[in-house]
């Protein structure tokens, strides 16, 4: 893709993709490539969708199009300008399966809510795995990394009522001045507190 390539990168860069979506993207527009052995912006719409079908034929899993379908899109959308009229996929749907919710009570660890397979907890690198996996299948790209869902966990707490010192507790600091440091209340909640003056009764 060359030149193509530099830019769909330089693109996604700005627009603060993770470097997990930035390598799928590109990946489906370099299989793209290699099954017809030509430049992208030479190609069809006609011939991007039997791609796709092809993908389907060799048992690719819907996620995996569903990848696809969106490095596509954005290649030829963002990088080429082509508008809905001269490519159009077919919308994003993935297989949806009645989840299973017996195994937290049979078989939930006394100690960790996420155990690994021996019992003991499951290490960061493979938390920081999940959380990514997970970001990317749902197509969002702020926040940098599982530290986020820390951050927002203690915020929640603070806007529900929960004093620090509990929070402390929970988020395993040493002194109550990280906790402060660490927390953000947002400004609605702060203007929308009553003032303690107005509690007050004088005397007729």
């Amino acid at each position: 893709m060359g030149a193509l390539r530099a830019k769909m990168i330089e693109e996604m860069k700005l627009r603060n993709f993770s470097h997990r979506t930035e390598q799928s993207y590109v990946s489906a527009m370099v299989g793209l490539v290699k099954h017809y052995r030509r430049s992208p912006d030479q190609l069809t719409q006609d011939e991007i969708r039997s791609y796709l079908l092809h993908l389907k034929e060799r048992g690719l899993s819907p996620s995996s199009r569903n990848v696809a379908i969106s490095g596509m899109k954005f290649f030829y959308h963002q990088i080429l300008g082509w508008d809905e009229q001269k490519l159009f996929l077919p919308p994003r749907k993935g297989s949806w399966r009645l989840p299973e919710v017996s195994y937290w009570k049979e078989h939930r660890s006394p100690i960790w809510l996420f155990p690994n397979r021996k019992g003991g907890s499951i290490s960061i690198d493979y938390a920081q795995r999940i959380y990514n996996w997970a970001k990317h299948k749902a197509q969002i790209h702020k926040g940098k990394g599982i530290h986020t869902l820390r951050h927002c966990f203690a915020t929640h707490l603070l806007e529900a009522g929960v004093d620090l010192v509990t929070i402390k507790t929970l988020l395993g600091h040493n002194s109550l001045q990280s906790t402060q440091r660490y927390l953000q209340i947002r400004q609605p909640k702060l203007t929308g507190m009553a003032n303690p003056l107005d509690l007050l009764r004088f005397p007729d």
